[in-house]
């Protein structure tokens, strides 16, 4: 209701103010282009959905295999986690052209930046799943003779999965924008591509379906997430349960 309710507004003040297409098409307008341009949307769309999705799941790899490591082994986190942080100050617009020169303009450069943008998350959420495992359960589990192994995977790895959940949806639509950042690098199909055109051309009526598109995917990536976390973790209390 509220989205619909912006739409209204959105339309009403476009045609009272006269407003040129060029500048803030009108949202009927938008829907109209993404009705007409359906056949021509589609194959950009299907290349940024395969891309993020690919991207996503070498980064989520990525980031569980770095969270899991950086926690079993303490130098390593000492060592490598203000690695991970500076990392993250480098921004990606800026590291994609080199990218681009260091790997070409394949699909190598373009699963690196959505690879860069979706582990961080996963690997950070991870990370504070495993220290929030009570100590209390520790100590029951080292009483009983279990090993660092079956600690890990027995009571920490289990306790963390909410965490990791959370990671996961922040990625899910991280991974999104990466794939249209590294669209706008070079490429020959996406949503990245089809925008970029649109705004050379001055049509923002077609800017607006691919912002549009891009909402959507990111919505739909995290609804996915977020019903995989239901059946996978749905043990876990919620609302007053855990109280």
């Amino acid at each position: 209701m509220v989205l619909l309710l912006l739409f209204i507004v959105w339309e009403i003040i476009v045609r009272v103010l006269d407003t040129p297409d060029w500048l803030l098409p009108a949202p009927t307008k938008i829907f109209y282009e993404g009705f007409v341009g359906w056949s021509n949307f589609y194959p950009d769309l299907l290349s940024t959905i395969e891309i993020s999705l690919f991207g996503f799941a070498v980064g989520a790899v990525i980031g569980l295999a770095v969270a899991v490591s950086l926690h079993l082994v303490s130098f390593l986190r000492n060592a490598l986690y203000p690695l991970l942080i500076l990392s993250q100050n480098v921004p990606i617009i800026v590291l994609a052209p080199l990218l681009v020169i260091w790997f070409g303009f394949g699909l190598l450069p373009k699963i690196i930046v959505i690879t860069l943008v979706c582990f961080f998350p996963i690997t950070v959420a991870a990370l504070d799943g495993f220290r929030q495992t009570p100590a209390e359960l520790k100590h029951y589990m080292n009483m009983a003779g279990s090993t660092k192994t079956q600690l890990f995977w027995k009571l920490e790895w289990p306790f963390s999965l909410p965490s990791i959940f959370s990671g996961l949806k922040i990625s899910a639509t991280y991974s999104v924008m990466g794939a249209v950042i590294s669209e706008w690098l070079g490429s020959k199909q996406g949503i990245g591509v089809y925008m970029t055109l649109a705004s050379s051309s001055f049509r923002t009526d077609r800017v607006f379906v691919a912002i549009f598109a891009i909402m959507f995917l990111s919505l739909l990536f995290f609804v996915l997430i977020v019903l995989a976390e239901q059946k996978l973790i749905h043990w876990q209390p919620k609302g007053e349960d855990r109280n």
